[in-house]
């Protein structure tokens, strides 16, 4: 096939190649600091190299609630199997030593001998008279006599054994049940987190809520700044915590979580955030901790509930839309518009450039309400103008079905004019 130079250009075919395989720059993303706490409260941190395990014996109970369920169920199980095996063991030794293996059978005849225990005659009917005494079921084929003090013995110590059990794996099971962290489950909190303008000042704010009915007592919230620092001398922090005043107007710090509430930070000199402008905010290493603690009401249990925010979840200039109303004379919570937000004016500099110059904030203000008063206008215009559209659009529909008068003509000349 010959070659059609004159319809493309060689030149136009060698620029678009060389445009085509050049490569493109790549871009290398930040790598992402790992969370020290999770969005559902998890600690994100693994405990590696533990030489002293005896430890966790010392305190079993809370080893046995912090276990897996399946590891508890497992436990639960093979601790009462054991026990009724062990004292089976024990009970047919019992029988072993007084000779009741021997005469079992020759036990109708000799009505001088009497049992320790009645009816144990194998390693099986030992198991269940070992089940019947612990469980205390009682059926009335087995039973123990005066013959043996040994056998009177054991049955007191499996009882008590029997009992200390009991105790322990239902105490576990009871508070594995009814541990803080299920009722903290119901306690959410907003996906994001805002920075906005409040009273004249940065605001670092969030919202929390509970949905349940039963309330939490006196709740307090706390937040607490996690980064990675370094000291005049040197030493690397890896995890420094700061704590975040939170602002509330209550002396106790105690916060009334019966309806969703905007948790708000002032930003200014001990805050952080003092220093972070929209633009740091995306190269800022930093997570913040939110932790709510407060009092179950109907157990009494303190349940604590926590979350944390990054810098890409913290949005400038944006304001949570109002989710609680009133209807009926109730007060109504739309729980569909829980992290719900909108963009508002706001400052883009950083809380210590807008202390040196309040005048910023004058005139953001200024450029909000210019471009909120020109919105305003051009929605009434086009308000106006759909609604001259409109009328215009029935005056042609009127018209058109107006009935057109149409005059008849007679050969004598004179003229009917009639309507139809």
């Amino acid at each position: 096939m010959l070659a059609r130079k004159s319809i493309i250009p060689e030149e136009y075919v060698l620029a678009r190649i060389a445009a085509e395989n050049l490569r493109k720059p790549r871009v290398r993303d930040r790598p992402r600091k790992a969370r020290f706490i999770a969005k559902n409260g998890a600690c994100n941190l693994a405990h590696k190299n533990i030489r002293e395990q005896g430890r966790f014996l010392q305190d079993i109970f809370t080893t046995l609630v912090d276990l897996k369920w399946r590891h508890t169920l497992v436990i639960f199980t093979m601790s009462f199997l054991c026990s009724w095996l062990l004292f089976a063991m024990v009970w047919w030794l019992v029988a072993f030593a007084h000779g009741d293996m021997d005469r079992i059978d020759n036990s109708k005849g000799s009505a001088n001998w009497t049992p320790c225990v009645t009816d144990v005659g194998s390693f099986t009917s030992a198991f269940l008279f070992s089940i019947e005494v612990q469980v205390t079921i009682g059926f009335g084929g087995r039973m123990m006599t005066e013959e043996c003090p040994t056998a009177i013995t054991v049955l007191i110590l499996q009882n008590i054994v029997g009992l200390i059990i009991n105790a322990v794996m239902l105490g576990c099971i009871f508070m594995k049940t009814a541990q803080a962290h299920r009722r903290a489950e119901t306690l959410i909190f907003s996906r994001h987190a805002v920075i906005a303008v409040r009273n004249g000042r940065l605001c670092f704010m969030f919202r929390v809520g509970d949905l349940r009915k039963s309330m939490i007592i006196s709740a307090s919230v706390r937040i607490q700044a996690v980064k990675k620092t370094t000291t005049p001398e040197g030493e690397i922090i890896p995890i420094h915590q700061l704590d975040i005043p939170v602002d509330n107007p209550i002396e106790s710090n105690n916060i009334f979580l019966v309806a969703p509430l905007i948790i708000c930070h002032i930003i200014d000199k001990r805050s952080p955030l003092y220093d972070i402008s929209p633009s740091d905010l995306v190269n800022q290493d930093l997570e913040l901790i939110v932790i709510l603690e407060g009092v179950v009401e109907t157990t009494g249990i303190t349940t604590q509930a926590r979350t944390s925010y990054i810098a890409e979840e913290i949005l400038w200039g944006h304001r949570f839309v109002p989710i609680v109303t009133e209807e009926e004379g109730v007060y109504a919570v739309d729980y569909s518009k829980f992290g719900n937000t909108i963009k508002v004016a706001a400052p883009r500099c950083s809380a210590r450039e807008l202390d040196e110059k309040p005048s910023i904030l004058i005139q953001t203000l200024q450029k909000s309400e210019l471009s909120h008063q020109n919105s305003l206008r051009k929605r009434n215009s086009m308000r106006r103008n759909n609604s001259i559209r409109r009328n215009n659009s029935m005056r042609r529909t009127n018209s058109s079905l107006m009935v057109p008068k149409v005059q008849f003509i007679t050969p004598e000349g004179n003229q009917n004019a009639s309507e139809t």
